[in-house]
């Protein structure tokens, strides 16, 4: 049996399972992995310790093409206060028209934590798909009138992302469960992809049962062998709880973070309207301070810095090679769908 939708179709993948953004870690080896294994891997937005977060996914996109023929793609957060978002999204379109293999592999470009109009707007991104390139655009939505104003700007698809999923989520709270029914029944002819709380083969049942064409994961991945993330992280997820992790507010906006010392003695905004107000306080030294945080964890600093992870820790039990994961979580997932399908007389 093979899990054919219009995402594996959309894509060329072989399994209805992507790699979730994990910025600002860096996901090369992943996204290599999880291509490999039929899956579909993402780089993520990297600017850790200083770095050009362009010529970091220029050096990430050639590494990928040499260890891979398969498809993968790229992640930009398009927040306002994603300083260098505009620069990365008119270099990496030029760069990836002007290398033939690039182009003909990265077929999946995915922004977050901002405008959906970032990316698709800018001349080089025009002039990529006019150049012959199969790219196609999802933003992640994590509340209903999101996923609206995604489909009003002409993505090619969206990733409705819940409550429950790590990293960067809406001050609507909504849960995965109620956000991907409200988007598949009003928007049933877009190519939606699930994200937040999916581990395991009855997550991505219930996902593509719903209307889903593949679940996107993040934590599962980075409990991965192939992943780039530091022993330190990898190694909280097997013993953790769903109940270990933390709604905080971070710079981008609402994040959710494992509970350690940074997250529980952050502060947490109700509304955009604060957060906004905030924003107009905070100083580019502000900014390079909590930038810190992320550089600590991926040093293994996973006492004193931002833990991105999401409820699925507690679904997860083990350390594996991402062909292991994605193979187990397809093979559950047709056997859920079989056993599904008996119900119906």
């Amino acid at each position: 049996m093979v899990l054919r939708t219009n995402i594996t179709e959309l894509l060329g993948i072989k399994h209805p399972i992507i790699a979730a953004p994990m910025g600002p870690f860096y996901t090369k080896e992943l996204t290599v992995a999880v291509s490999e294994a039929g899956g579909l891997g993402v780089l993520s937005h990297t600017n850790l310790f200083g770095k050009n977060s362009l010529e970091e996914m220029k050096k990430d996109m050639e590494y990928v093409v040499e260890h891979t023929d398969k498809p993968f793609g790229f992640n930009i957060r398009t927040s306002r206060l994603q300083l260098d978002a505009p620069r990365l999204c008119r270099g990496i379109s030029e760069f990836i028209m002007n290398k033939p293999k690039i182009k003909e592999q990265c077929v999946y470009a995915l922004t977050s934590a901002g405008s959906p109009r970032t990316l698709p707007k800018t001349k080089n991104y025009i002039k990529l798909k006019e150049s012959g390139s199969n790219i196609k655009h999802f933003h992640v939505a994590p509340a209903l009138w999101l996923a609206d104003k995604c489909i009003e700007s002409g993505v090619d698809g969206v990733v409705a992302t819940g409550w429950e999923g790590g990293g960067h989520q809406s001050y609507e709270k909504i849960s995965t469960l109620v956000l991907l029914q409200q988007v598949t029944r009003k928007h049933s002819n877009v190519p939606i992809i699930a994200c937040g709380g999916f581990a395991t083969g009855e997550g991505l049942a219930s996902a593509l049962a719903m209307g889903a064409g593949a679940i996107a994961m993040g934590s599962r991945f980075i409990a991965s062998n192939e992943s780039e993330f530091h022993d330190k992280y990898k190694n909280i997820t097997p013993s953790a709880k769903a109940d270990d992790t933390i709604w905080v507010t971070g710079v981008l906006g609402p994040i959710r973070l494992w509970k350690n010392e940074y997250s529980l003695h952050h502060s947490v905004v109700s509304s955009k309207e604060e957060k906004m107000s905030l924003e107009a306080q905070i100083t580019p030294e502000m900014a390079m301070e909590d930038q810190k945080h992320y550089e600590m964890t991926y040093e293994g600093n996973t006492i004193d810095g931002a833990v991105l992870l999401g409820q699925s820790i507690g679904l997860i039990n083990s350390i594996n090679n991402a062909q292991n994961i994605i193979d187990e979580i397809v093979n559950d997932a047709e056997k859920r769908l079989r056993d599904a399908s008996s119900c119906i007389a």
